[in-house]
C-alpha cells in the first residue's frame, strides 16, 4: 500500500510538469518556399536561369561549329599531306579542350553564385525570424520538411516572406 501511494504520487507530479512544458509555442516555417518565392529569391533564380540559358546557347553554337570544322576536316583527309592532316586535327583537340574547360568554368560559375545567393538569403532571413521569435514568444522553429502534419496557423511561412521582401526587395548578382 505504501508503494501504490508513492506512484500515484509521482505520477500526478509528472504529469502536472508534462502539462506546464506543454504550454511551449512551435511554429513551422518552410524554408524552401521563402526562397523561392521572395523577390530576392524569384530575382535571383530569374538571373540565374537567363545566365544558365545564355551560356548554354553559347556553348551549343560553339559545339556545333566545332563539329563542323571536325566534319570539314575528314572530307579534307584524303586531299591534305599527312602532316598538314596531323597539324589542323591537333589545333581540332585543342579547340575542343579550350571548349570544354570553358563550359566547366562556367557551370562553376553559376554553381557558386547560385549557393552564394542562398547563403546570402538565409543570413538576410535569421535577424527577421530571430527578432519574429523575440517578439511572438515563440520557443521552437521547425523547418516544414521535417513535419509530417501540423496546424496552419502555426505556420509563419508566409509572415517572413513579407517581412524579408521588406527588408531585401532584391539581390544584386553579376
Amino acid at each position: 500500500m505504501k508503494y501504490l501511494v508513492k506512484f500515484v504520487v509521482v505520477t500526478f507530479l509528472v504529469l502536472i510538469c508534462t502539462n506546464t512544458f506543454a504550454e511551449q509555442k512551435v511554429v513551422i516555417l518552410d524554408l524552401k518556399y521563402v526562397l523561392n518565392n521572395s523577390k530576392a529569391g524569384k530575382g535571383a533564380q530569374d538571373f540565374l536561369k537567363k545566365s544558365f540559358e545564355d551560356s548554354a546557347k553559347k556553348f551549343t553554337n560553339m559545339e556545333k561549329a566545332l563539329k563542323k570544322e571536325e566534319n570539314d576536316l575528314l572530307t579534307k583527309k584524303t586531299v591534305l599531306s599527312k602532316e598538314e592532316y596531323t597539324k589542323k586535327s591537333d589545333e581540332l583537340r585543342k579547340k575542343v579542350i579550350d571548349y570544354q574547360s570553358q563550359r566547366r568554368a562556367s557551370l562553376d560559375k553559376i554553381s557558386t553564385q547560385r549557393a552564394e545567393s542562398r547563403e546570402m538569403l538565409i543570413k538576410n532571413i535569421e535577424p527577421l525570424l530571430n527578432a519574429y521569435v523575440k517578439e511572438n514568444n515563440i520557443s521552437i522553429v521547425i523547418e516544414k520538411k521535417g513535419t509530417l502534419a501540423g496546424n496552419p496557423e502555426h505556420d509563419i511561412t508566409q509572415i517572413i516572406v513579407e517581412k524579408l521582401n521588406k527588408e531585401l526587395p532584391s539581390l544584386n548578382l553579376k
